[in-house]
């Protein structure tokens, strides 16, 4: 049983478009569902900035609409390091993306970010999230997952990252869903989960268990 740590968006972290307490309450419900313990916090900079011994911390926040002081944002950016170093897990949902924007190396420890003016998503619909197949223990059997949600687009993702979902829009595929790891630290980003109905699909689900079970060693 690992200690999952999920950082909610609240306060400066929430926004008019994604219900943050919902979102991170069915993802607490789920991950609990694994065996693991749960807490979820909404006090996002004061818990990063002194985060115990956790095996894994989600990130499930939106973007302050003014921008954070940068010395604070090292301070998390440090913190969020050390847990890499430590071995520990990082699974960051969707708006995540956004989020951060004074922190130096976001970009780098995520494996991609929304670049505004660049970045989009069409309406939120029944979409169709190609899975790549591969060794990777997320990857799994499936092809694809059905889920009602946003289908977030024109990302800049790194090339260190290992592309396990995608979607094609405007002719072109969009990696959603990835991973990657910094020495002993794991990675995911998971571009999905606008708001709860996302946890109503089994293949998001399906997916987050195996994302959940590697980030916490518990996968090969």
């Amino acid at each position: 049983m690992a200690e999952v740590l999920i950082i909610s968006g609240a306060g400066d972290y929430a926004d008019p478009w994604h219900p943050f307490a919902a979102t991170s309450a069915r993802l607490a419900e789920v991950i609990t569902s694994y065996g693991h313990r749960v807490e979820v916090s909404g006090t996002v900079e004061e818990t990063l900035r002194s985060v115990s011994e956790r095996q894994l911390l989600v990130i499930n926040i939106g973007n302050p609409s003014t921008p954070r002081p940068v010395p604070i944002m090292v301070e998390i950016q440090q913190a969020l390091l050390a847990h890499l170093a430590g071995g520990g897990g990082l699974l960051a949902m969707h708006v995540s993306a956004t989020s951060f924007t004074t922190m130096p190396r976001w970009p780098e420890i995520l494996g991609g970010h929304w670049v505004r003016g660049t970045t989009m998503h069409p309406p939120l619909d029944e979409a169709r999230i190609r899975l790549r197949p591969g060794p990777h223990p997320i990857a799994g059997d499936a092809v694809e997952i059905a889920v009602l949600d946003e289908r977030y687009s024109y990302l800049d993702v790194r090339d260190d990252v290992e592309v396990l979902g995608e979607h094609t829009y405007e002719g072109a595929r969009h990696p959603m869903i990835w991973a990657r790891e910094q020495g002993p630290g794991r990675i995911v980003y998971d571009g999905l989960g606008h708001d709860a109905r996302s946890y109503d699909s089994p293949g998001h689900l399906a997916l987050l268990g195996r994302a959940v079970a590697w980030l916490t060693g518990e996968g090969a």
